[in-house]
């Protein structure tokens, strides 16, 4: 599995404070040294019965979830913005709103961290992807058509994923492609490649297209576009496009091509 080139170093903290109680040795006024002594033991007493502070440690445990949730999602956010090699732990706990030592005692390394995203945010999301192929074994162009518009929701709750597709799974070299194969092999996608080609033999489906090129080219006429659509606030052709747009137009390239449509 390769590793991620890391610049964080750890976070080391102090030891818990304890307390100590000194007492001068010599000569004391009648009655200070009895004093002294029982100060002293309480005080002791009370830093033995304290609890000893972990670094790190975020305060009150219900709010846990919350903060390491926080911290997946600014992960996210900063992955799409300038890739996974390029964002250190520090950063990501920055874009949170937490200290470096939050982000460690949650995740000591970016490996860690990737592979947290790759089960609780990506597989997920895979599994979801799979779905109208699943529902649709026999009607290839309602599964297309479900898995255009299901790429186009994904993408509009999660406005991280477009870029981060983009530029971590289709570009030459990305690492969460990488780490996913690694994860999850391709069994995926031999099914689907599988069912593309079975519904041409039975006639349901072009017999010109090539199997391995179709979601290749759903993902270039759907995550491209949405990956881009930050560029057209101010392209009076284009600013009004949205994503259930952009699934009917990739849903009547793919189906009709460019051709005229056909009637009835």
């Amino acid at each position: 599995m390769a590793r991620i080139p890391s610049d964080d170093r750890s976070v080391k903290s102090a030891p818990p404070d304890t307390a100590a109680v000194k007492v001068r040795k010599g000569r004391s006024a009648p009655g200070r040294g009895v004093e002294a002594q029982a100060s002293g033991s309480s005080v002791q007493a009370e830093a033995a019965a304290a609890p000893a502070r972990r670094p790190g440690r975020p305060p009150g445990a219900a709010r846990g979830p919350e903060q390491r949730s926080r911290l997946l999602d600014a992960a996210l956010v900063l992955f799409a913005r300038q890739g996974i090699v390029d964002t250190t732990l520090g950063e990501i706990a920055r874009e949170a709103g937490f200290t470096p030592a939050m982000m460690h005692y949650y995740f000591k390394t970016r490996d860690q961290l990737l592979d947290v995203l790759i089960d609780e945010r990506f597989a997920p999301l895979r599994a979801g992807l799979g779905v109208p192929f699943q529902e649709n074994p026999d009607d290839p162009v309602a599964a297309i058509t479900q898995l255009a518009q299901r790429l186009v929701q994904v993408a509009d709750e999660h406005p991280w994923f477009p870029s981060l597709w983009v530029r971590e799974v289709i570009s030459d070299g990305g690492l969460l492609r990488q780490r996913m194969h690694e994860r999850f092999g391709n069994a995926h996608q031999k099914a689907s490649l599988s069912a593309i080609a079975r519904w041409q033999k039975e006639g349901r489906l072009n017999a010109g297209l090539e199997p391995a090129l179709v979601f290749v080219t759903l993902l270039g006429l759907t995550i491209l576009p949405l990956a881009t659509s930050k560029l057209w606030c101010n392209d009076p052709l284009r600013r009004n496009i949205g994503g259930a747009e952009i699934a009917r137009h990739a849903v009547a390239l793919l189906v009709q091509g460019i051709g005229p449509a056909k009637p009835g």
